[in-house]
């Protein structure tokens, strides 16, 4: 259940800090946002999709590569701080990846996995954030409807460049080198 905190004033980090452990914690234009971690089918697609890129994008042999990637990072945008499902930076932009417990440097890519709990605040704040800081590519994979679109930021608004379903394969910018199954996302 994504619950929003009233505050008299924005929400800052100490709210993150202090958010309870099995919450993910958020801020959205001042406001703290509060969801349970993720259910298992949710953390399973993260972790089938994140399986499907991180070999051939972390460069092994005959691979395309150039790529970072990491699971629920926190990204700090100004006073904004959100939680992604899947992210990844071109190396040529983020050479080193840092030690770091957060990044202020804009993902190339994000993928976020829709849930009843996160469906709004992911399709409506998050995703206007993430345009406004100048994230290239968003993905939105949807294990309920066995969905996966992909958008592209083009002159500051969001195009749709790809619609996928079952038994169709992905094969979409930024990583449109590869192709695989959108069943390959599913536990079953």
């Amino acid at each position: 259940m994504n619950t929003h905190a009233r505050h008299a004033r924005p929400a800052t980090y100490q709210d993150v800090i202090d958010a309870p452990p099995n919450m993910v914690a958020e801020i959205a234009n001042g406001r703290l946002h509060l969801q349970p971690r993720p259910a298992m089918r949710h953390a399973r697609a993260s972790f089938r999709m994140a399986g499907q890129l991180d070999g051939p994008f972390q460069g092994g042999p005959g691979a395309p590569g150039g790529w970072h990637f990491a699971i629920e990072p926190e990204l700090h945008f100004g006073d904004d701080v959100l939680v992604p499902d899947l992210a990844g930076w071109r190396r040529e932009r983020m050479p080193a990846y840092p030690d770091a417990a957060f990044v202020t440097l804009a993902p190339d890519w994000l993928c976020e996995i829709l849930s009843p709990s996160t469906r709004r605040f992911d399709l409506t704040e998050k995703r206007a954030l993430y345009g406004a800081n100048g994230v290239a590519h968003l993905w939105l994979l949807d294990p309920e409807a066995r969905t996966l679109e992909a958008f592209t930021l083009t002159a500051g608004a969001w195009t749709l460049t790809g619609a996928f379903q079952e038994g169709e394969d992905i094969r979409a910018a930024p990583f449109e080198a590869i192709a695989f199954p959108l069943t390959a996302l599913w536990p079953d």
